[in-house]
């Protein structure tokens, strides 16, 4: 099988989503939220992923940014952070999350050897340009495709169509990798070949099909290509 494509979800893949807890919390006048940000992020990023899911279930979709606003308001509610400088702050930051240190040097080895690159991802397309300009990684991309052009959230078929109908490639082309292992899952059920960043080390998924990689970090996906 050769691979002309590799595709990556954004958004704990390239992206650090994490930081934005992480980073306000080690900012001055930020105690209460230093005692507790892994939970906030962990708690944060769950109601984000569930949102998404029930609102493609019940046809309701919104933005990811409004998603994630939401998402966000839950996890405050839920630790008793009743703040609205500190949420505009933790929102400010998110739209400039920084990517994993080795993804630059990922990215170029890709475009050295020829490789389409592109990132399919949840995140809305301002979101996204946003986090690729911040992170300095436009100039390994060949696009970045948005949710935003169906209307739907991963892992519906109609998410992954976007890459055979853009690149017009057979899917046995494609690599897409994913820190989410049901975005994994659900990409190797439509018919890509799959890489599971697996960065928590979380157990694997019991879904309708299971990635093809597991991986630590993003380091090594050059030689998978």
């Amino acid at each position: 099988m050769t691979i002309t494509t590799c595709i990556f979800d954004a958004y704990g893949t390239l992206f650090d989503v994490n930081a934005a807890a992480r980073d306000v919390a080690a900012e001055p006048g930020q105690e209460q939220l230093a005692a507790l940000w892994p939970d906030l992020a962990r708690d944060w990023r769950r109601k984000q992923l569930e949102y998404s899911w029930l609102r493609t279930i019940s046809g309701r979709f919104i933005d990811f940014w409004e998603v994630t606003q939401d998402s966000l308001d839950w996890a405050m509610d839920a630790h008793g952070l009743h703040d609205a400088a500190m949420r505009a702050r933790l929102l400010a930051v998110y739209k400039e999350l920084p990517a994993y240190p080795e993804v630059p040097e990922m990215l170029r080895a890709l475009k050295d050897e020829g490789k389409t690159v592109a990132i399919l991802s949840n995140g809305s397309k301002a979101m996204l340009q946003a986090a690729v300009r911040s992170a300095d990684i436009g100039e390994y991309l060949d696009d970045v495709l948005s949710v935003d052009e169906v209307h739907l959230y991963k892992p519906h078929m109609r998410v992954y169509d976007l890459v055979t109908d853009l690149f017009d490639v057979p899917q046995s082309e494609v690599m897409f990798v994913s820190s989410n292992g049901w975005d994994a899952a659900g990409a190797a059920g439509y018919g890509f070949a799959t890489v599971w960043v697996n960065r928590a080390g979380e157990p694997q998924d019991r879904l309708w099909s299971s990635p093809h990689r597991i991986l630590h970090d993003l380091t090594t996906i050059p030689e998978l290509a």
